[in-house]
């Protein structure tokens, strides 16, 4: 599980650095929410959760572990996806914002939870 989240989390890494390219070569910075969200919840956070995991193998013997992982990886592209749409002026895929963001949410509870009650 820590090795499965460091590498996801390294593609999110790469996606967010192609994004904040395109945005500083085009001087258009209107998904810097995008670019922001993919790097901390993408990148950052998936990074230090799968350092976790692989330093407390413990943590990955728990289905929480796999539903924070699932949750992550499903919530944070529909919600990247709505809010590309969002910030450029159009709202109909908002409720995959709203949907990707409360996968998220869930997941990362679950690894709140999990650290909270499983790590000794």
């Amino acid at each position: 599980m820590g090795i499965k989240s460091i590498k996801i989390s390294v593609l999110y890494l790469a996606a967010g650095l192609f994004l904040g390219l395109y945005m500083s070569m085009a001087h258009d910075y209107v998904l810097a929410p995008v670019h922001a969200h993919v790097n901390l919840l993408g990148w950052t956070t998936l990074t230090i959760a799968g350092i976790l995991y692989y330093l407390f193998p413990e943590l990955t013997d728990h289905f929480l572990a796999k539903s924070h992982f699932w949750l992550h990886n499903i919530g944070l592209p529909l919600m990247m996806i709505g809010l590309v749409f969002a910030v450029s002026g159009n709202s109909s895929l908002l409720f995959l914002t709203i949907a990707g963001s409360f996968a998220v949410v869930a997941g990362l509870l679950c690894f709140v939870w999990n650290v909270l009650v499983n790590l000794k």
